[in-house]
């Protein structure tokens, strides 16, 4: 998606300007405008000072929404919120952006609408709770919602990356080994033995190759590796194979249990949430299979609307997916049953993501002296390859 800088006309006759950040093309940017109201006269398509697409790191999202929602719970009008954020903030790009919402309200725009025109730094959910919110008349409140859920939501994904960061340490310290051994270690050995005239076994000699490739095609192997990423990168963009990989996920032996709670947690959590503020039941279960980011588990939430709209209640409808824990399921029934089924999902949430915590305490315990094995085994096997044909010759010495 691009950066666009346009002027348009709005419904009385006004010129006003605006960037408008999730869009490919000015023919897209024209129809969107046009939802609005607004007639689009000039396009500029925008580069950001990087060259690349703008980002807004989560927390700046969090600690705006709380700001947000305690300057308009204070009494500020919201256009003032805004440009009171917009003073005090030291990104350059989130205060563009900020400053041309608050013209975009100004203008007449809807608040959903002013914030849409930036889907690439806000999302369906923070999206579709300020929709809520607008039409509730209770900004302030469901501010303070969202910002909770995304604070959450990003704790979730910060302990996430801390428990398979030692992992990874561990995984790129062993590359580093190998690599430096291949490259610099096992040719001196590979010319003592020339010199010694011994013959070679094969795991010493497959070795040995490995090192001459590496050595002396670097530079292809640098090129295969760089291929390798730039086709990753173009099937991940297909949605059938994003579809397969979402799917493996669910199954994937040792982690699937993990992924499994955390797509239901995010899912579940932000039906909760979009439901306790007004809003539909398909509507909710449209923008919540959005945030869960799984291919798999928006086909879920698609057979749920198709249920709910049938008729069928949301405990039912969950029942029928094994995805969903059954403490969940029962929750949903009780809460439907007394009429707060909010409430009674957002505690089981609650419970799902204490599961979580220790999921991926106990991850880490049974991971860490894994990697630590394999490392071992790789770096032994390796010194054992280069030693065989030292322990060859010593032993023809004796003899």
């Amino acid at each position: 998606m691009s950066v666009y800088e346009y002027t348009a006309r709005d419904q009385n006759g006004s010129k006003f300007s605006g960037i408008y950040s999730d869009i490919d093309s000015v023919a897209k940017l024209r129809k969107e405008l046009a939802k609005m109201g607004d007639t689009l006269l000039k396009a500029k398509r925008k580069k950001s000072e990087t060259g690349r697409r703008t980002k807004i790191a989560q927390g700046e999202i969090v600690a705006f929404a709380y700001k947000f929602a305690g300057m308009c719970s204070a009494g500020l009008s919201i256009t003032r919120s805004l440009e009171t954020f917009e003073e005090q903030t030291e990104n350059q790009s989130f205060k563009r952006i900020l400053s041309d919402v608050r013209q975009s309200i100004e203008a007449g725009s809807t608040l959903k609408n002013a914030f849409e025109k930036h889907r690439n730094i806000f999302s369906d959910f923070f999206l579709g709770m300020l929709e809520a919110g607008e039409s509730g008349g209770n900004i302030s409140n469901t501010l303070e919602m969202s910002a909770n859920y995304l604070e959450k939501r990003a704790d979730l994904k910060h302990k996430l990356r801390s428990a398979f960061a030692y992992p990874a340490i561990v995984g790129i310290m062993c590359l580093v080994v190998v690599t430096f051994m291949v490259i610099f270690v096992v040719p001196v050995f590979s010319k003592l033995y020339r010199q010694m005239h011994v013959s070679l076994p094969w795991p010493t000699q497959v070795l040995i190759n490995l090192s001459i490739v590496v050595r002396d095609w670097w530079w292809a192997l640098l090129l295969l590796i760089t291929g390798g990423i730039f086709l990753l990168k173009v099937f991940s963009k297909s949605l059938n194979l994003k579809a397969k990989w979402d799917a493996f996920k669910l199954n994937m032996p040792i982690f699937a249990k993990l992924n499994r709670m955390v797509v239901v947690s995010r899912l579940i959590r932000t039906f909760a949430l979009l439901a306790s503020t007004g809003v539909s039941y398909v509507r909710a279960l449209d923008i919540a299979s959005v945030v869960t980011a799984n291919l798999k588990v928006s086909e879920i939430a698609v057979q749920l609307q198709q249920s709910i709209e049938t008729g069928n209640s949301v405990a039912s409808s969950l029942k029928n997916h094994d995805i969903f824990p059954p403490m969940i399921v029962q929750l949903a029934s009780s809460g439907e049953e007394s009429g707060a089924l909010s409430e009674m999902l957002n505690k089981g949430v609650d419970f799902l993501d204490k599961d979580i915590d220790r999921a991926i305490s106990s991850l880490v315990v049974k991971i860490e002296p894994v990697m630590t094995f394999i490392m071992g085994i790789i770096v032994g096997c390796i010194l054992l390859a280069v030693y065989l044909p030292m322990f060859d010759y010593m032993a023809h010495v004796v003899k």
